[in-house]
């Protein structure tokens, strides 16, 4: 007789609950057991990121044909139920999480007329699942942008988000010079939170290495007059085209303003130049804190 006719069995029983598919196929060995089959010895866990790793000892005379473990997912909200051989001795369950504290895991071993051998359990945590982490760039728009510092003779501040890595914007040079810190805001129409920047440095002049923001706050508003810096930049790349994407940026709050302010240029200039812009805003999907139906 083979095993899978048992497991289809197995199947049918299940009838009315939840059963998982996802259940392990092997052959009746010809001198299959039919005797009262023996229970599995010391059973272990391990918890590991978004998953539980279940380690079971079998006792060098135990003897059975396969093994049913089952268990509550509290995420699935059903019954798991799950078919090994008797040479199986760990596996390793997915989707956990931390958040739902102990799970309890059910062994029971059969023999091949599926008569039922003692139930043994054991107690498990899942370790933390991962948070996923995606970008959306923002359509960042001319009318969107200010700086407290526009040179007047070239530059102008569109030009930042005009796609054209050729072009630039500069803050003032020419007298009456402003000093240091120079910005550049950005004004949303909608609140934002967590989110990434990116540049690239002015790429014409290839002679010279000074005028690139050498050190930055990155500050945030909700009314454009108080401001808070979150981060603070610095080691940041001076070469002509160079490029800069900034860590996650996660505020803990939200905002409406957003300034890019440069408090340190390359060459102890007192302004900056970049080529090209950019915002995006970062989604965080968080297995352990997303709200459950």
């Amino acid at each position: 007789m083979k095993l899978k006719y048992i497991i289809a069995a197995f199947i049918l029983a299940c009838t009315g609950v939840s059963c998982d598919s996802q259940l392990e196929t092997f052959e009746m060995p010809d001198d299959a057991y039919i005797g009262t089959p023996d229970s599995v010895g010391e059973i272990t866990s391990e918890a590991l990121p978004g998953q539980i790793r279940l380690v079971w000892n079998i006792p060098e005379d135990a003897d059975f044909t396969y093994m049913k473990i089952w268990y509550e997912d509290p995420l699935l909200k059903k019954t798991v139920y799950k078919i090994v051989s008797k040479g199986t001795t760990e596996m390793l369950i997915d989707g956990t999480r931390a958040r739902f504290g102990e799970y309890e895991f059910f062994f029971q071993t059969f023999n091949s007329n599926n008569e039922v051998g003692e139930v043994r359990s054991v107690r498990a945590v899942s370790g933390i699942a991962p948070a996923t982490y995606s970008l959306k760039k923002y359509n960042l728009t001319a009318d969107m942008l200010s700086t407290n510092a526009q040179e007047p003779t070239e530059g102008p501040i569109a030009n930042l988000v005009d796609g054209n890595s050729g072009s630039f914007f500069h803050t003032r040079w020419s007298s009456p010079l402003i000093a240091l810190p120079h910005y550049i805001q950005i004004d949303f129409t909608e609140p934002h939170q967590d989110f990434v920047i990116n540049y690239v440095n002015r790429t014409d002049n290839t002679w010279t290495t000074d005028g690139r923001p050498s050190k930055v706050e990155l500050q945030v508003s909700d009314d454009g007059q108080v401001w808070e810096t979150v981060v603070t930049l610095s080691d940041l790349p001076i070469g002509a085209g160079s490029e800069y994407t900034s860590d996650y940026v996660l505020p803990g709050r939200t905002f409406t303003s957003f300034r890019f302010n440069v408090i340190e240029a390359s060459g102890n200039t007192s302004y900056f130049n970049l080529g090209e812009f950019s915002f995006s805003d970062l989604e965080i999907y968080d297995p352990e804190t997303v709200e459950l139906d």
